[in-house]
């Protein structure tokens, strides 16, 4: 049977032991200071100064267009399907466009793209932001540069592609799953309650009518053709000429370059040089 005095006695053995480990625990807490301090410091201080010397040598701003492009970055939760992929945004691409043209260090913009598209309105920000930059702006698309993310690199200064990259996708989609076989399957229906007749079009619960169908199809040809009218303005082809391959297909490098979509068959390399003559001097690249 344990007596209160064992505890005590057990106790006292305990508080010993503990304040023996926080003597030893802080000893060795001030010799790692100590030597941080006096033997780490200098290498902390050469990679610091390694940094900053990297980045007066920038001289060209790269920057990777890679992923969904959205105008903005979703908070990410576990009710967020977005949550888990590959997103880029319009607004942290033009925030990054600005600072090159604002910063006198930096002469040239090389953008990367891998990316099978997005929403419009990103695509077109982007254009608008490159078209208007000062500085020299180039584009390089690796393996795909479709819909949206064309339309972001289209006024690009010069466009790169691989000969098996995919390129163009000119077109514009807002389809979704319709799920109201399922729901009547599994006994679910779908109760209406809204203010205005069309404020739940759409809904992928509820049969499509045709008069919706008509309004989203209304929208999509407006966006069909704001996309045409940009591709044209951009790469310098006749809006005719762009309507007739603006159905949603996308072609391989050197039909996008006969078509005028890129300028030429080439990677980063090319596109280095490129800039090389553009700026006067070998880019150096900081890439964000």
């Amino acid at each position: 049977m344990t007596t209160p005095q064992t505890i005590l006695k057990y106790g006292k053995s305990i508080l010993y032991k503990f304040v023996l480990a926080v003597v030893f625990m802080s000893l060795a807490i001030v010799s790692y200071a100590i030597y941080d301090s006096f033997i780490r410091t200098p290498d902390v201080a050469l990679t610091e100064e390694a940094s900053e010397e990297e980045d007066l040598n920038c001289s060209v701003l790269g920057i990777n267009l890679h992923g969904t492009l959205l105008t903005y970055i979703p908070i990410q939760n576990e009710n967020n399907p977005l949550v888990d992929t590959d997103i880029v945004a319009s607004e942290e691409i033009n925030y990054l466009i600005k600072q090159a043209n604002d910063d006198p260090e930096i002469k040239g913009i090389m953008i990367e793209v891998d990316s099978s598209g997005g929403l419009p309105v990103a695509g077109a920000e982007i254009a608008s932001a490159l078209k208007n930059s000062v500085k020299p702006t180039v584009a390089v698309i690796r393996q795909s540069g479709l819909s949206a993310a064309y339309w972001a690199i289209s006024s690009a200064g010069r466009i790169f592609a691989s000969k098996n990259s995919d390129v163009g996708s000119i077109g514009v989609t807002t389809s979704y799953l319709d799920n109201v076989a399922k729901n009547k399957k599994e006994g679910n229906d779908y109760v209406q309650l809204s203010a205005g007749k069309y404020k739940d079009a759409g809904d992928p619960d509820k049969p499509l009518t045709e008069e919706e169908k008509q309004l989203f199809i209304r929208d999509l040809n407006i966006i069909h053709q704001n996309f045409i009218a940009d591709v044209s303005a951009n790469r310098d082809i006749p809006a005719a000429d762009v309507r007739k391959m603006a159905d949603g297909s996308s072609v391989l490098g050197e039909q996008a370059k006969t078509l005028g979509l890129i300028d030429e068959i080439g990677g980063l390399r090319e596109a280095e040089k490129y800039l090389e003559d553009k700026i006067g001097q070998r880019p150096e690249i900081c890439w964000q």
